[in-house]
């Protein structure tokens, strides 16, 4: 219940943003709700299930191509958002058949390149996918302030439907299944659980509110390329907002997201001929000593207060 309550007193205090904030704040939080989603999805399969998933790049740019392709088709642009989740969501079923079976760095190595397989395809289908150079979507006949607001709201949405779904699985079968398998795949088939199915489970879930995001970024920025949507770093920062966060963890994604924004928006401002490097940096230096992430950090010192008392 009180899981419930964070999300509902957070999510409301987010949605009245746009009544104090200009266009800039408007798109760091937008960006902020990206990120928790990407977080949030990669937890699933990596947090609960152990599997070091490195697709989501490959499921954010799918997504955005899907989307971007059905709108100059003419499908009506929220429809085209759901289809491109959908779309996600079969493509990492099959895909799971595939590498699933693959463990440790094995199963990392094989989910990372599906990005680059992706790519390819991209740019070697110019006639539908516009290739090396890239899609333009359809603009909305809106004001500036009038999208900014719409695609933060759509990217709110979806961040508040990922976590949501989040705390329904981490308290459902699925949830103590993942984490049997996390702790000891072979006892956990012993003892009856499903582990293939429950794999595939969790790297849907990780793949679905990732295409839904790629295709509500394709529409908030107009144009995609395949440098953009599938960029590599897309597959990293998820990994590395939840160790930042807590591995594991209901809101521990979304408080890695807030922590990673932050440092980028602090290095783009005072390193920027130098910001990839300062960057990474920064993140190796948070992980060294936040190993299991805020959460647990906060966790113990409150235990140890108690103790103390």
């Amino acid at each position: 219940m009180k899981n419930w309550i964070t999300l509902i007193v957070v999510a409301a205090m987010l949605a009245t943003l746009p009544l104090v904030g200009n266009n800039y704040l408007l798109r760091l939080a937008s960006i902020l709700c990206m990120y928790a989603v990407l977080a949030q999805s990669w937890n699933f399969i990596g947090g609960l299930a152990g599997y070091p998933s490195f697709a989501t790049a490959a499921f954010f740019g799918l997504g955005a191509y899907t989307s971007a392709i059905l709108q100059n088709q003419g499908l009506p642009m929220m429809l085209a958002w759901g289809t491109a989740g959908l779309t996600t969501l079969l493509f990492a079923a099959a895909l799971g058949g595939a590498i699933l079976h693959l463990r440790g760095h094995y199963f990392a190595i094989a989910s990372l390149i599906v990005a680059e397989m992706l790519r390819e395809i991209v740019n070697t289908t110019p006639n539908l996918t516009g290739g090396g150079m890239g899609l333009n979507l359809p603009i909305m006949r809106i004001s500036v302030e009038a999208q900014a607001r719409y695609f933060f709201y759509a990217m709110l949405s979806l961040a508040f439907l990922c976590t949501a779904t989040a705390i329904v699985v981490y308290r459902s079968k699925l949830g103590f299944g993942l984490r049997c398998i996390q702790q000891n795949e072979d006892a956990a088939s012993i003892l009856g659980v499903n582990a293939y199915s429950y794999k595939t489970a969790a790297f849907s879930l990780s793949a679905v509110f990732v295409g839904i995001a790629g295709a509500i970024y394709a529409s908030w920025v107009n144009y995609i390329e395949p440098p953009d949507v599938f960029d590599i770093l897309l597959a990293v920062k998820p990994l590395v907002m939840v160790l930042l966060g807590g591995l594991g963890t209901i809101f521990g994604p979304a408080i890695g997201a807030l922590i990673l924004l932050m440092f980028e928006e602090f290095v783009w401002r005072n390193f920027l001929t130098v910001h990839a490097a300062a960057l990474g940096l920064i993140i190796v230096v948070l992980v060294l000593f936040l190993p299991n992430g805020l959460l647990s950090l906060l966790r113990e010192r409150f235990a140890r207060l108690r103790g103390a008392r």
